[in-house]
């Protein structure tokens, strides 16, 4: 077998375990990799999930996945994606999965009934959720109850909504927000910023 000369040194950038040694997301790990194992079938040379679900898959991946990219989500904006006029009728009696911390937000005044099941929760957001008549299960509390995934919502609050990745980018073009104090006459106004530029990109 010969050796892939151009992908040689190229490995996957995907974690294979959690970097965190929080106990708690390493039983996880481990319940959920039980979960989504694939088993070999019965007199056969195939090879099938345990539960036959992706669902277990997905969020086993999302578990290994660094803080940045498992972001919190507000109980406002679980709201306005899953509980809204359209779609509460569709996604009533469903369970909304979050792989990432639930948070409240105070500009929400009226919470409905919902049952959602997160990594973690702030007290404020699970006191809400309880005191609306809803459920703030954990992650092996939803294994235990939908083994498959069956009749849940599974969301991802929004990655690039940090303050810092507005400040990403390179070049004139990048929109990219600048570190200054302000945008007044003596802030960031050398050629290029000001409307008697010498040149112009």
């Amino acid at each position: 077998m010969g050796i892939d000369l151009d992908h040689h040194h190229v490995r996957s950038g995907h974690r294979k375990a959690p970097k965190s040694e929080n106990p708690y997301t390493a039983l996880l790990v481990k319940l959920y990799r039980f979960l989504s194992r694939k088993e070999p079938f019965p007199d056969s040379n195939r090879y099938d999930r345990r539960t036959d679900s992706k669902f277990n898959a997905v969020v086993l991946r999302r578990l290994y996945m660094s803080k940045i990219n498992r972001p919190p989500m507000s109980l406002s904006k679980i709201v306005a994606t899953a509980a809204n006029k359209y779609s509460s009728k569709a996604h009533e009696g469903k369970t909304i999965v979050l792989v990432g911390t639930v948070t409240d937000d105070n500009r929400l005044l009226e919470l409905p009934k919902l049952s959602i099941a997160a990594l973690r929760y702030t007290n404020t957001a699970r006191a809400r959720i309880i005191a609306a008549g809803g459920e703030a299960l954990t992650l092996d509390q939803l294994a235990m109850r939908a083994p498959t995934g069956a009749n849940t919502l599974l969301l991802r609050g929004p990655k690039n909504a940090r303050e810092a990745v507005k400040h990403f980018g390179f070049g004139p073009h990048s929109h990219k927000k600048p570190k200054v104090e302000s945008k007044g006459r003596k802030f960031e106004r050398a050629r290029g910023r000001r409307r008697s530029k010498g040149f112009k990109v």
